[in-house]
């Protein structure tokens, strides 16, 4: 997972170099800090690339304090600190932040079911049906909450689906397959 490369996609999409509010009201040498604080207990993925978004933004901007990915977090606990100019900081905040809750939500989903399953209980496995660009990040997410990854792509392995037997005259109906002639 290349973070820089999702960081500087997700802040081209946003443009985020052409913040007009922040050009127009936040002074050029204003310098800030901000804290990213949890609001809901879970589990936290996302930190490395909510980093990057913040260093490509500026990479005058120091990034401290930052609470490992697959952790478990509770409210009022501090996952990030950065330090910097204040229009990069107020820039790249939503895309950092968006980050941080897309994934820690699907970190937190995962581990909420890898708990049910139970030691010794079936894998939970992720299937491709992430959004696009955000595959390899989704996939990750789901590995800090505990779950396993499937295939990535569809070179990784065969798996038949209804829509190829489908092809073959075969038919899924009630859960029965039966099979049709094929001549």
């Amino acid at each position: 997972m290349d973070c820089r490369r999702e960081a500087r996609r997700a802040l081209v999409e946003d443009r985020a170099w052409r913040d007009i509010t922040s050009s127009l009201f936040v002074p050029r040498n204003a310098r800030g800090r901000a804290r990213v604080v949890v609001k809901e207990p879970g589990v936290l993925a996302g930190g490395p690339v909510a980093r990057a978004v913040f260093q490509e933004m500026n990479p005058g901007v120091r990034v401290r304090g930052w609470v490992k990915d697959g952790a478990r977090v509770g409210p009022g606990q501090v996952v990030l600190e950065v330090l910097g100019p204040l229009r990069a900081l107020l820039s790249a905040e939503r895309t950092a932040l968006n980050f941080l809750t897309h994934l820690s939500g699907i970190a937190t989903l995962t581990h909420h079911f890898v708990r049910a399953a139970g030691v010794g209980g079936p894998a939970i496995l992720e299937t491709r049906k992430t959004l696009p660009g955000l595959r390899d990040l989704q996939k990750y997410a789901v590995r800090m909450g505990g779950g396993k990854n499937h295939r990535r792509d569809l070179s990784d392995a065969v798996l038949i689906k209804e829509n190829h037997l489908a092809f073959f005259g075969v038919c899924v109906a009630d859960r029965i397959l039966w099979a049709g002639s094929l001549t």
